[in-house]
C-alpha cells in the first residue's frame, strides 16, 4: 500500500511538474487591441490553438503600432506584427530580426456612391484622401501603375489629404474627399456602406508584374528565439494557420469577434470577412526574389526615405520552416 501511495505521488508529481514547465513556455506578442491582428491571436487564445502546440500566448496591449514595435525593441514582447520593410530594414540595421507570414491583405483605392470615376484617370482634378503620408506603399504603387500603364501622372492631375487612417475614413465617409487609399480594413468597411472600388493595389501590382502573393505583414520574432526555441516559433506558425483555417470554415467564430469588430451591419461583416481571408497568404517560405522585386518598385517610387539603402533583402530575415 506504502509502495503505491508513492508510485501515485510521484506520478502526480512528475505530471504536475511537466504541465507547468508546459506552461512556462510562454510567448507575449506586443498588439494594438482595436487592430485585425487582434481577431487572430483573439481565435488562438479562445480556441486553445497555442496550447495544442505546446505554449501561451500571452498579450501586451499597446495603444498603437509604434508602441507595439518600442516594446518589442526593449525586450518587452517576444513578438510584435509589423510590415516586411521595417523588418528588412532594422535587420539591416544589425537588430537580428525574423519574418514570417501573416497576411498579403493589401488596400486600394475606393470612391463613394454615386461617383463617376471608373479608373484612376477619372481622378483628375479630384481629392484623395491617402491613409499614412507620401510614401505610403498602396499609393507608391497606384501611381506606379497609373504612369507606367496608363500614362498617366496620379500625384500631378490630382490632389492629395494626407492623415492618420481613421481620419481619412471619416473624411471619406462624409465625403470630404472624392477618393481614398486606406487599409483593407478601413475599405471593406466602406465598401459595405456602398462604396465602389476603382482601383486594388493587388491588381495594380500584378499589372506592373509584381507577385500579389508576397506578404507584407508578418509576425516579426528575434533569431535568438528562433535559434534557442525553434518548437515554440514553430508553433506560433502553427497556430496562426490553425486559426485560419477555423476562420474559413467557421462562421460561428466571427460571430463571436462580432463585437470587437465593430461590425453592426451584416454587409461590413461580410466584407471585413472576405478581405481577411483573401489575405491568407500561402503555405511556406516566402520567395525572395518576389519580395525584393516589389521592394525595387517601391525603392523606385519612395526613395531612400521608405527602403533605407536596401536593394536586397538581408539574410535570414525571412522565416523557412525546420524540417
Amino acid at each position: 500500500m506504502v509502495r503505491l501511495f508513492l508510485l501515485l505521488f510521484l506520478g502526480l508529481t512528475l505530471f504536475s511538474w511537466s504541465a507547468t514547465a508546459k506552461a512556462e513556455e510562454v510567448l507575449t506578442i506586443a498588439l494594438l487591441k482595436s487592430g485585425t491582428v487582434a481577431w487572430e491571436v483573439d481565435t488562438i487564445r479562445h480556441y486553445g490553438l497555442d496550447q495544442e502546440q505546446g505554449f501561451a500566448l500571452a498579450v501586451r496591449e499597446m495603444a498603437g503600432n509604434a508602441a507595439s514595435k518600442v516594446a518589442f525593441q526593449g525586450g518587452q514582447a517576444d513578438v510584435v506584427v509589423a510590415d516586411l520593410l521595417w523588418a528588412a530594414r532594422q535587420r539591416a540595421a544589425g537588430r537580428d530580426y525574423v519574418f514570417i507570414p501573416f497576411s498579403k491583405a493589401v488596400g486600394g483605392l475606393v470612391v463613394p456612391p454615386g461617383s463617376p470615376a471608373q479608373d484612376l484617370t477619372d481622378l483628375a482634378g479630384m481629392t484623395i484622401g491617402i491613409a499614412g503620408g507620401p510614401i505610403d506603399k498602396s499609393w507608391l504603387i497606384l501611381q506606379a501603375y497609373a504612369r507606367e500603364v496608363l500614362g498617366f501622372d496620379l500625384q500631378a492631375e490630382s490632389e492629395q489629404v494626407y492623415g492618420a487612417p481613421p481620419l481619412i475614413f471619416k473624411k471619406a465617409q462624409q465625403q470630404e474627399i472624392q477618393a481614398s487609399i486606406n487599409y483593407w480594413h478601413f475599405l471593406a468597411r466602406l465598401e459595405g456602406e456602398g462604396f465602389r472600388p476603382v482601383m486594388s493595389v493587388d491588381t495594380a501590382a500584378r499589372a506592373l508584374g509584381l507577385d500579389p502573393e508576397v506578404p507584407l505583414l508578418g509576425y516579426v520574432v528575434r533569431g535568438e528565439l528562433l535559434r534557442d526555441r525553434p518548437e515554440v516559433v514553430a508553433g506560433l506558425v502553427a497556430a496562426s494557420r490553425s486559426a485560419k483555417v477555423l476562420l474559413a470554415a467557421e462562421e460561428a467564430a466571427w460571430q463571436r469577434l462580432r463585437p470587437a469588430m465593430r461590425a453592426e451591419e451584416d454587409a461590413v461583416l461580410e466584407k471585413l470577412r472576405s478581405a481577411f481571408l483573401a489575405g491568407t497568404p500561402a503555405e511556406g517560405p516566402v520567395d525572395p526574389a518576389a519580395a525584393e522585386g516589389l521592394m525595387a518598385v517601391l525603392g523606385k517610387e519612395g526613395g531612400a526615405e521608405l527602403v533605407g539603402g536596401l536593394t536586397r533583402l538581408p539574410d535570414g530575415l525571412l522565416y523557412v520552416p525546420q524540417d
